[in-house]
């Protein structure tokens, strides 16, 4: 398409190869400088056993390929490790990052890269970050408690390094830029990369985008990034909670009717709203058709009324089995 002159927003497929493998993502850290964790790249059990026993517990093994926001494991127990990492073709065995974990969006052409507002979001499936990893249960913007100079510090030593080793490279990444970062005691490290819009986050990152969106994705399409005006942004917060499917992340279950959604609509818009995921029409009825089912997104004047308007919308919503955390930015809320 780039090549028949229509404008695309998203990365070659070369360049995706930065969420695609994360053995490539480590290879363009190295060569950028980029801090990360320390790692082994393993394709057989001796490797794998060395690496677990060089790094110790807690143990933290990567699917090298894309595998639904379920390809890691982070745990103690060693054998639990040892077996995730043999049921992959190719692991990533790394050392353990303490601290917080941020995620950070930015748009790049392939040169200029535009940072959006950071966020927070919550992997374990239950309340407290217990319960096995998953594709994420909900976010919040903005980050009271995160340094005011933060996204500038990860601009300068992580996204625009990453986007300029890219293009020396001969394989210019333009598009979305995520990355996932932890703020360890010893300065902020990357975790992974992705190379599109991932939820929950993007939920209340554009809650709060005052720019088009459409305008945006348009000048890095174009490579005119450059010439764009400073992002707006709202001052507002913004709380999404995910609602998952009976037995989330294991084999969920599907074909459940959802109710509530038009009482959402009637009583809680303009200030929260329901964002479909794994939902489909049966015939007038709409039904669970996936593990993370949909999300309520609120904003507000500040993180404690966001998440008020986020629980109130939820609890209009039925849908049997299902499951979602009630903690999503309480710890923020209470300590802003």
């Amino acid at each position: 398409m780039r090549a028949a002159g229509i404008p695309c927003f998203g990365p070659s497929k070369e360049a995706a190869q930065l969420e695609g493998s994360k053995a490539f993502a480590k290879d363009v850290m190295a060569g950028a400088s980029v801090p990360t964790a320390r790692s082994y790249v393993c394709t057989t059990a001796a490797e794998i056993d060395e690496a677990l026993d060089a790094f110790g517990a807690p143990y933290v093994v990567k699917d090298d390929g894309l595998a639904a926001g379920k390809g890691v494991v982070v745990t103690d127990d060693i054998e639990a490790a040892r077996a995730h990492a043999l049921a992959c073709d190719r692991v990533v065995i790394e050392e353990f990052l303490d601290g917080p974990e941020v995620s950070l969006f930015a748009i790049t052409d392939g040169e200029t890269v535009v940072p959006l507002q950071p966020a927070q979001d919550f992997k374990r499936a239950l309340d407290g970050d217990e319960g096995p990893n998953t594709g994420g249960m909900g976010a919040y913007s903005p980050l009271p408690w995160a340094d005011p100079k933060l996204v500038d510090d990860v601009m300068g030593s992580v996204l625009q390094p990453t986007v300029d080793e890219l293009r020396r490279r001969g394989t210019p990444f333009a598009g979305l830029l995520y990355a996932g970062l932890a703020i360890t005691s010893r300065g902020v490290r990357v975790i992974e990369f992705n190379a599109r819009f991932g939820d929950p986050e993007t939920q209340v990152v554009l809650a709060r985008l005052k720019t088009p969106l459409a305008g945006l994705l348009m000048a890095a399409a174009t490579g005119n990034l450059a010439d764009l005006p400073p992002l707006r942004w709202s001052d507002d917060a913004a709380v999404t909670v995910v609602v998952a499917s009976h037995n989330y992340p294991g084999t969920p279950r599907t074909g459940d009717p959802i109710e509530g959604l038009d009482a959402v609509a009637a009583q809680d818009a303009p200030h929260a709203y329901v964002l479909h995921a794994g939902t489909r029409r049966d015939g007038d009825a709409v039904v669970s058709a996936g593990g993370r089912v949909l999300s309520v997104t609120a904003t507000g004047d500040g993180l404690t009324q966001a998440r008020e308007r986020a629980y109130a919308a939820l609890s209009r919503i039925r849908l049997d089995g299902s499951q979602h955390r009630t903690d999503i930015a309480a710890k923020a809320a209470a300590e802003a």
